[in-house]
């Protein structure tokens, strides 16, 4: 089982002979090395997976066959000497909504049992590229939404692991595969990390391809990614980067490369904004304290200072709601319409909230995304990134519900760039702090999450 951070047990402990316990990075190096067979690296995720699934419940979907005979294809194409590609031999779980060719999407729901798509989703293709195995399908809520998956957090079973992309998170928190892809609408990459006590990072909007991945809110999806180092993010982040015409919400404008940014270290003390709002009032009172701790802990080493939200983002997680809800009664209508037993009553009662907003209320909410952000620069052009919490408090005890996203909704409509960092627990069980940045610094801060996360614990 897994530990919070900052506790230690048997089972969490890195060994020699335990190639579950590296990172990408690490493993990565260890293949070129030939040191490691990428065999024996998912042979080891695929033990540990028998060993802890039934109480984890990360996966979806699993093919051991397949997967083996690509690594072993994997092991000779290196022992050839031909050229290794970005993510060579390593395996990756994939959300169950994005879309593969040789394995069941089902969306997290029952009305798509048996659903095998055409052909990959536009990432899935990009890590095939890449040389990354696809290890199997993880769990995903009912549609990307509220409706729990049989998933439960590593680190109790009886809490929640989060959600939508709870198996993603689950999986990597628990050592059963080193990177995962989730997807985030309201707080689905970041609150689930924050859950189970890993790195979450979900980018700027339009920074990797939606194509072949299920539609909720397409002004508002966007693909995340799971690891447990910031290399790891960003050597995963960049291979399934490049630019898809098939994505309207993408540009052609060239990205700066993740992991080149991270070669040069902060060569100063950082700045940050410390904020609470908008949502403080629904946080745990424990991790509320906890989360003031941390940002006055730093000393001389970062500056830290408390910061309000303008007055005009006071009704911004409004906005966020209408947008979402909208556009899941547009996507889901019909097939909660169709399929009245089989989806939950929570996807019902948001279909039905989506229905009574009007068209100038949802053209509203769009057009306040951009005032909103503008009135946030000078915040971000004064600090390196907002520090704030990743989550009210701690996994919530019991499988009914996956926690509130109200402390990641309003960074999603704005599109901005988020990352969790297992850094603190409360009660028992892992707290991630959140670093925020300007759209488009996706480069910048993942280099102050390092300063912040460098690998074995925080520089605070």
């Amino acid at each position: 089982m897994g530990s919070p951070a900052g506790t230690k047990d048997k089972g969490m402990l890195m060994t020699a002979n335990d190639p579950t316990r590296l990172s990408a990075t690490e493993a990565s190096a260890a293949l070129k090395a030939g040191t490691l067979t990428s065999q024996a690296l998912v042979s080891a995720c695929l033990e540990r997976i028998k060993e802890r699934d039934q109480d984890v419940g990360a996966w979806a979907f699993l093919d051991a066959e397949r997967v083996l005979r690509e690594a072993r294809e994997a092991d000779a194409l290196r022992a050839s000497g031909a050229p290794l590609q970005r993510l060579a031999g390593l395996p990756v779980g994939i959300k169950d909504i994005i879309d593969t060719a040789e394995y069941p999407t089902e969306y997290g729901c029952p009305v798509f049992k048996g659903n095998y798509p055409s052909t990959d989703a536009t990432i899935v293709g990009e890590l095939k590229r890449a040389g990354a195995i696809i290890l199997g399908k993880t769990v995903t809520t009912e549609l990307a939404f509220f409706g729990p998956g049989k998933t439960r957090n590593p680190h109790n079973r009886e809490h929640t692991p989060g959600g939508s992309s709870s198996g993603s998170a689950a999986a990597v928190a628990d050592f059963q595969v080193p990177l995962a892809l989730g997807t985030q609408t309201a707080g689905s990459v970041i609150r689930p990390a924050s859950f189970c006590g890993t790195i979450g990072f979900k980018p700027t909007f339009g920074y990797i391809s939606r194509t072949g991945i299920m539609p909720q809110s397409p002004p508002l999806d966007t693909v995340g990614t799971y690891a447990r180092t910031i290399d790891d993010i960003a050597l995963f982040t960049d291979a399934i980067s490049a630019f898809d015409p098939r994505d309207g919400d993408m540009t052609s404008s060239p990205k700066p490369p993740l992991s080149a940014g991270l070669s040069t270290p902060l060569d100063r003390a950082p700045r940050f904004a410390f904020i609470i709002s908008p949502a403080g009032a629904v946080a745990d009172p424990e991790a509320v304290t906890a989360y003031e701790r941390f940002a006055s802990s730093f000393g001389a080493r970062a500056e830290v200072v408390v910061t309000q939200l303008p007055a005009e983002f006071d009704g911004a997680l409004r906005l966020h709601r209408i947008v979402q809800f909208s556009d899941i009664a547009k996507n889901f209508g019909s097939i909660a319409d169709k399929n009245p037993g089989t989806v939950t009553e929570k996807l019902k009662e948001a279909i039905a909230e989506g229905r009574t907003f009007s068209s100038a209320d949802i053209a509203a909410a769009r057009a306040e995304r951009d005032p909103l952000y503008d009135a946030l620069r000078p915040i971000l052009i004064n600090y390196d990134a907002i520090l704030t919490p990743a989550a009210p408090g701690p996994a919530p005890y019991g499988l009914s519900a996956t926690g509130n996203p109200m402390f990641n909704a309003l960074w999603t409509y704005l599109g901005m760039p988020c990352i969790s960092l297992p850094l603190l627990e409360a009660g028992g069980l892992p707290l991630g702090v959140q670093l925020v940045a300007a759209r488009g610094n996706d480069a910048g801060l993942l280099r102050v999450a390092k300063w912040l996360y460098p690998g074995d614990g925080r520089n605070a």
